[in-house]
């Protein structure tokens, strides 16, 4: 049996999905064009601050807040009409969170190159 590497699995989920950067997040998010969903763990916002106007929705339950067939559906938290971008605290599980959704069938979906560390250096305002 042959075990993929996290890093295999993240290499493949960016040949797959669209990567933004920072600015392009500004715009879209200054436009009201887009979901921002930062999946860090709690612990890490608490720590570390919040990008405002974020939502929160913790990796572990992206899937299932998302899918209303789920009973943990969380229904009007996101505009389903509005790009959903991603963000981690680097980019690696935002990458594997945006292939997952993906998988799921959105298709207006990206993640934030370098994650809340690279937000933390652009134009997005921390909480």
């Amino acid at each position: 049996m042959v075990i993929k590497s996290a890093q295999t699995l993240v290499q493949e989920a960016l040949n797959e999905i669209k990567t933004i950067n920072t600015d392009e997040a500004y715009e879209l998010s200054k436009d009201n064009k887009c979901n921002l969903i930062d999946i860090r763990d709690i612990r890490e916002l608490e720590k570390e601050g919040r990008v405002e106007n974020s939502h929160h929705i913790p990796r572990g339950m992206l899937e299932f807040w998302l899918d209303p067939e789920s009973p943990y559906f969380k229904e009007g938290k996101l505009d389903p009409n509005k790009e959903m971008v991603l963000f981690c605290a680097g980019g690696l599980r935002s990458a594997l969170a945006t292939k997952s959704l993906k998988d799921m069938g959105f298709e207006k979906i990206s993640h934030i190159d370098g994650g809340f560390s690279a937000l933390r250096q652009s134009k997005f305002k921390i909480i």
